[in-house]
């Protein structure tokens, strides 16, 4: 069986150099491959395209590349809570692409799946329709979108093994299983790395095929973005 395990997050990000198109999984706050980030910041790269359903918070997550300005370019579908990141777009600082949730998670699915391209309603009419093929299903008309391609893909999952078999988390499922293998290089950093036949097969939600390098993270700080508690009567 191949082992996919590299020494630590340096080794993992070997081979990613400035103006690179990368993916990077997680959801608000959940899922982030936070110790990817912190080396992408600490190695310097720029100029960076980053596709992600958001930019994390101001100081946490992609929030730390936007800070020093290593992101050109940012392909999501919310701009969320990060200051920052809405500061860069609205200045002209940053280019970004709003993409609906959907059509987000599908077009890195596509790539996934090696499908090159898809018909979809969502954006019809709107300006993300604008310079796209138009073709009508049953009635309806949808857009033609592009399947995303990019350099690198980080994820991160809650366990996995040194064959690059994947099992995430909770909402932590909603991005990174989707961005797995869809770029040329996928790098997973899990929380917890077990030897390979020590998962259940049935638990897996991402197979080692899909992954090229998986490493043990650190000091994950699974922080929460927007706080609710219950109110004392």
């Amino acid at each position: 069986m191949i082992n996919r395990t590299v020494k630590g997050v340096e080794e993992a990000l070997e081979g990613v150099k400035s103006g690179m198109t990368l993916m990077v999984g997680g959801f608000g706050l959940s899922g982030i491959p936070e110790n990817s980030i912190a080396q992408l910041v600490k190695n310097g790269v720029s100029n960076l395209t980053c596709i992600s359903n958001n930019a994390g918070v101001d100081g946490f997550g992609l929030g730390l590349l936007l800070k020093g300005k290593q992101i050109k370019k940012m392909i999501s579908s919310y701009v969320g809570e990060n200051d920052e990141f809405e500061r860069q777009m609205l200045s002209g600082e940053l280019e970004v692409d709003l993409i609906p949730q959907g059509t987000l998670a599908e077009r890195c699915r596509a790539a996934q799946a090696g499908i090159p391209a898809f018909f979809t309603p969502a954006g019809y009419g709107t300006e993300v329709a604008e310079g796209k093929e138009v073709r009508d299903f049953n009635g309806k008309p949808h857009i033609l979108e592009q399947a995303f391609k990019a350099d690198f893909a980080f994820v991160k999952a809650w366990k996995g093994d040194e064959a690059g078999n994947l099992i995430f988390k909770g909402t932590a499922r909603n991005f990174n299983p989707v961005m797995a293998g869809a770029a040329t290089i996928t790098v997973a950093e899990v929380e917890e790395l077990v030897p390979a036949g020590e998962l259940d097969p049935n638990e897996i939600h991402i197979p080692g095929i899909f992954v090229k390098r998986i490493f043990q993270g650190e000091k994950y700080e699974k922080r929460i973005e927007q706080l609710t508690v219950r109110k004392r009567e």
